[in-house]
């Protein structure tokens, strides 16, 4: 699903992984992080694909949300979990989103 997000300016939080093999409990990991950052205040959307090269990128109101997400506690025992159980390589990328268009 494409996010609704605002008009820009706002910021987006690219995350790119390669996994390891087998689920060790990600899969729920991963679904209580989207539901918990939706109730993040300055959370604006979530988009996610995953066909080997896993990217997600999450919207954002401003810097501060994006730091106060990052230190949240259960986003960090889920951070900490990503590099020790389920990624092989990740990137964090964070961009200001100048404009949007579609259809």
């Amino acid at each position: 699903m494409i996010a609704a997000t605002p008009p820009a300016p706002y910021y987006a939080v690219i995350f790119t992984s390669l996994r390891t093999e087998g689920d060790k409990g990600y899969g729920d990991m991963a679904d209580r992080m989207v539901a918990l950052a939706a109730q993040q205040p300055g959370f604006l959307g979530v988009e996610s694909a995953r066909e080997g090269l896993g990217i997600t990128v999450s919207y954002w109101q401003d810097l501060a949300s994006i730091k106060a997400w990052k230190m949240n506690a259960e986003h960090l025992v889920a951070q900490q979990t990503g590099r020790s159980d389920w990624y092989t390589h990740y990137k964090t990328r964070i961009a200001k989103v100048e404009r949007d268009y579609g259809m």
